[in-house]
Protein backbone atom coordinates (compact mmCIF):
# COMPACT_ATOMS: atom_id res chain seq x y z
CA UNK A 1 0.00 0.00 0.00
CA UNK A 2 2.84 2.41 0.86
CA UNK A 3 4.48 1.67 -2.49
CA UNK A 4 1.29 2.40 -4.40
CA UNK A 5 0.76 5.64 -2.48
CA UNK A 6 4.28 7.08 -2.67
CA UNK A 7 6.50 5.17 -5.13
CA UNK A 8 4.61 4.04 -8.23
CA UNK A 9 1.09 3.31 -9.47
CA UNK A 10 1.57 -0.45 -9.69
CA UNK A 11 3.90 -3.31 -8.81
CA UNK A 12 4.05 -5.52 -11.91
CA UNK A 13 4.71 -9.20 -11.29
CA UNK A 14 6.12 -11.41 -14.04
CA UNK A 15 6.61 -15.16 -13.93
CA UNK A 16 3.76 -15.87 -11.50
CA UNK A 17 3.65 -19.41 -12.86
CA UNK A 18 6.93 -20.02 -11.02
CA UNK A 19 5.54 -19.10 -7.59
CA UNK A 20 5.24 -22.12 -5.27
CA UNK A 21 1.79 -22.53 -3.67
CA UNK A 22 1.35 -20.61 -0.42
CA UNK A 23 0.22 -23.72 1.46
CA UNK A 24 2.61 -26.20 -0.11
CA UNK A 25 4.17 -29.14 1.73
CA UNK A 26 7.39 -29.01 3.75
CA UNK A 27 10.16 -28.36 3.11
CA UNK A 28 9.11 -24.83 2.20
CA UNK A 29 11.02 -22.89 -0.49
CA UNK A 30 13.82 -20.37 -0.02
CA UNK A 31 13.28 -17.06 -1.83
CA UNK A 32 16.38 -15.08 -2.86
CA UNK A 33 16.45 -11.59 -4.39
CA UNK A 34 18.72 -8.65 -5.15
CA UNK A 35 18.69 -5.83 -2.60
CA UNK A 36 18.96 -2.18 -3.67
CA UNK A 37 16.83 -0.23 -1.17
CA UNK A 38 14.50 -0.39 1.83
CA UNK A 39 11.60 -0.36 -0.64
CA UNK A 40 12.48 -3.96 -1.50
CA UNK A 41 11.08 -5.05 1.87
CA UNK A 42 7.67 -3.67 0.95
CA UNK A 43 7.37 -4.55 -2.74
CA UNK A 44 8.05 -8.28 -2.31
CA UNK A 45 4.82 -8.62 -0.32
CA UNK A 46 3.10 -8.02 -3.66
CA UNK A 47 4.00 -11.64 -4.43
CA UNK A 48 1.14 -12.65 -2.14
CA UNK A 49 3.19 -15.21 -0.24
CA UNK A 50 3.99 -15.69 3.44
CA UNK A 51 7.62 -15.90 4.51
CA UNK A 52 10.06 -15.04 7.26
CA UNK A 53 12.91 -12.56 6.87
CA UNK A 54 16.55 -12.66 7.79
CA UNK A 55 17.34 -9.20 9.17
CA UNK A 56 20.21 -7.46 10.94
CA UNK A 57 19.70 -7.30 14.69
CA UNK A 58 19.51 -3.48 14.84
CA UNK A 59 16.18 -3.54 12.96
CA UNK A 60 14.42 -4.92 16.05
CA UNK A 61 14.96 -1.52 17.72
CA UNK A 62 13.24 0.51 15.00
CA UNK A 63 9.90 1.96 16.15
CA UNK A 64 6.95 -0.02 14.83
CA UNK A 65 8.80 -2.19 12.31
CA UNK A 66 11.05 -3.75 14.95
CA UNK A 67 8.14 -4.69 17.18
CA UNK A 68 6.18 -6.21 14.31
CA UNK A 69 9.16 -8.28 13.16
CA UNK A 70 9.90 -9.45 16.70
CA UNK A 71 6.30 -10.50 17.34
CA UNK A 72 6.22 -12.24 13.94
CA UNK A 73 9.34 -14.19 14.94
CA UNK A 74 11.48 -13.16 12.02
CA UNK A 75 15.15 -14.15 12.26
CA UNK A 76 17.66 -11.54 13.46
CA UNK A 77 21.41 -11.80 13.04
CA UNK A 78 24.40 -9.88 14.38
CA UNK A 79 26.48 -9.19 11.26
CA UNK A 80 29.79 -8.22 12.84
CA UNK A 81 32.01 -9.01 15.81
CA UNK A 82 31.54 -12.19 17.82
CA UNK A 83 28.44 -13.46 16.09
CA UNK A 84 28.99 -17.23 16.05
CA UNK A 85 25.93 -17.82 18.26
CA UNK A 86 23.85 -15.48 16.09
CA UNK A 87 24.79 -17.33 12.89
CA UNK A 88 23.99 -20.69 14.51
CA UNK A 89 20.62 -19.29 15.55
CA UNK A 90 19.99 -18.16 11.96
CA UNK A 91 20.39 -21.68 10.62
CA UNK A 92 18.39 -23.30 13.41
CA UNK A 93 15.43 -20.92 13.11
CA UNK A 94 15.51 -21.04 9.31
CA UNK A 95 15.54 -24.84 9.30
CA UNK A 96 12.69 -24.97 11.80
CA UNK A 97 10.60 -22.57 9.71
CA UNK A 98 11.19 -24.43 6.45
CA UNK A 99 10.42 -27.82 7.98
CA UNK A 100 7.17 -26.40 9.38
CA UNK A 101 6.16 -25.18 5.91
CA UNK A 102 7.11 -21.50 6.30
CA UNK A 103 9.30 -20.14 3.46
CA UNK A 104 12.38 -18.03 4.19
CA UNK A 105 13.30 -14.88 2.25
CA UNK A 106 16.97 -13.93 1.89
CA UNK A 107 18.80 -11.03 0.31
CA UNK A 108 22.02 -13.00 -0.30
CA UNK A 109 24.04 -9.87 -1.12
CA UNK A 110 23.90 -9.24 2.63
CA UNK A 111 23.36 -5.49 2.39
CA UNK A 112 21.72 -2.86 0.19
CA UNK A 113 23.56 -1.66 -2.91
CA UNK A 114 21.90 0.49 -5.58
CA UNK A 115 24.85 0.38 -7.99
CA UNK A 116 27.29 -2.51 -7.86
CA UNK A 117 26.46 -6.19 -7.91
CA UNK A 118 27.80 -7.69 -4.72
CA UNK A 119 28.57 -11.42 -4.65
CA UNK A 120 26.05 -13.67 -2.92
CA UNK A 121 26.80 -14.97 0.55
CA UNK A 122 26.37 -18.63 1.52
CA UNK A 123 23.56 -18.49 4.11
CA UNK A 124 20.50 -18.96 1.89
CA UNK A 125 22.16 -21.77 -0.03
CA UNK A 126 23.29 -23.65 3.06
CA UNK A 127 19.72 -23.53 4.35
CA UNK A 128 18.26 -24.65 1.01
CA UNK A 129 20.74 -27.51 0.64
CA UNK A 130 20.33 -28.69 4.23
CA UNK A 131 16.54 -28.88 3.80
CA UNK A 132 16.59 -29.84 0.10
CA UNK A 133 14.27 -26.93 -0.60
CA UNK A 134 13.50 -25.19 -3.86
CA UNK A 135 15.36 -21.91 -4.38
CA UNK A 136 13.10 -19.27 -5.95
CA UNK A 137 15.10 -16.41 -7.53
CA UNK A 138 13.28 -13.06 -7.65
CA UNK A 139 14.47 -9.97 -9.55
CA UNK A 140 13.49 -6.61 -8.06
CA UNK A 141 13.65 -3.78 -10.57
CA UNK A 142 12.85 -0.37 -9.08
CA UNK A 143 13.26 2.17 -11.92
CA UNK A 144 15.42 5.19 -11.15
CA UNK A 145 12.47 7.40 -12.12
CA UNK A 146 10.74 6.26 -8.92
CA UNK A 147 13.22 8.25 -6.85
CA UNK A 148 12.79 11.67 -8.44
CA UNK A 149 9.30 11.63 -9.97
CA UNK A 150 7.47 13.29 -7.05
CA UNK A 151 4.78 10.62 -7.40
CA UNK A 152 1.84 11.00 -6.87
CA UNK A 153 2.18 14.81 -7.00
CA UNK A 154 3.58 14.57 -10.54
CA UNK A 155 0.22 13.33 -11.78
CA UNK A 156 -1.18 16.83 -11.20
CA UNK A 157 0.98 18.25 -14.01
CA UNK A 158 0.75 15.24 -16.32
CA UNK A 159 3.90 13.50 -15.17
CA UNK A 160 4.37 9.74 -15.05
CA UNK A 161 6.48 7.11 -13.33
CA UNK A 162 7.45 3.59 -14.35
CA UNK A 163 6.12 0.61 -12.43
CA UNK A 164 8.23 -1.48 -10.09
CA UNK A 165 8.72 -4.93 -11.64
CA UNK A 166 9.16 -8.21 -9.79
CA UNK A 167 10.25 -11.16 -11.92
CA UNK A 168 9.90 -14.65 -10.45
CA UNK A 169 12.26 -17.13 -12.09
CA UNK A 170 11.98 -20.89 -12.41
CA UNK A 171 12.74 -22.54 -9.04
CA UNK A 172 16.02 -24.39 -8.62
CA UNK A 173 15.84 -27.65 -6.67
CA UNK A 174 18.59 -27.79 -4.07
CA UNK A 175 20.10 -31.07 -2.83
CA UNK A 176 22.53 -31.72 0.01
CA UNK A 177 25.26 -33.00 -2.30
CA UNK A 178 25.07 -30.14 -4.83
CA UNK A 179 27.81 -27.62 -5.56
CA UNK A 180 26.93 -24.53 -3.51
CA UNK A 181 28.85 -22.19 -5.81
CA UNK A 182 26.95 -23.50 -8.81
CA UNK A 183 23.63 -22.86 -7.05
CA UNK A 184 24.74 -19.33 -6.22
CA UNK A 185 25.77 -18.67 -9.82
CA UNK A 186 22.51 -20.00 -11.26
CA UNK A 187 20.36 -17.81 -9.04
CA UNK A 188 22.70 -14.81 -9.42
CA UNK A 189 22.57 -15.02 -13.22
CA UNK A 190 18.79 -15.43 -13.21
CA UNK A 191 18.17 -12.51 -10.85
CA UNK A 192 20.46 -10.01 -12.56
CA UNK A 193 19.24 -10.99 -16.03
CA UNK A 194 16.21 -8.79 -15.27
CA UNK A 195 17.95 -5.95 -13.40
CA UNK A 196 19.28 -3.11 -15.61
CA UNK A 197 22.86 -1.98 -15.26
CA UNK A 198 23.30 1.50 -13.76
CA UNK A 199 26.14 3.89 -13.03
CA UNK A 200 29.53 2.28 -12.55
CA UNK A 201 28.11 -1.14 -13.40
CA UNK A 202 27.87 -0.09 -17.07
CA UNK A 203 31.57 0.83 -17.15
CA UNK A 204 32.56 -2.46 -15.50
CA UNK A 205 30.38 -4.44 -17.92
CA UNK A 206 32.00 -2.73 -20.91
CA UNK A 207 35.46 -3.52 -19.52
CA UNK A 208 34.59 -7.21 -19.25
CA UNK A 209 33.27 -7.20 -22.81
Amino acid sequence: LCCLCFICPRVEIRGTEHLPPDDGPAPAPVFVANHASQIDLAVVYSLGRKFKWISKDSVRYLPGVGLIMTLSQHVFIVRSGKNKKSVSNLYQQSNNAIQSGMPMFFFPQGTRRMAGRLPFKDGAYKVAMENESQIVPVSINIPLTCWNSWYPMCLLWGGSVDNVVLTVHEPIQAKKDMDKEELKKKSYDAIFSEVPLIGEEIKEFKKRK
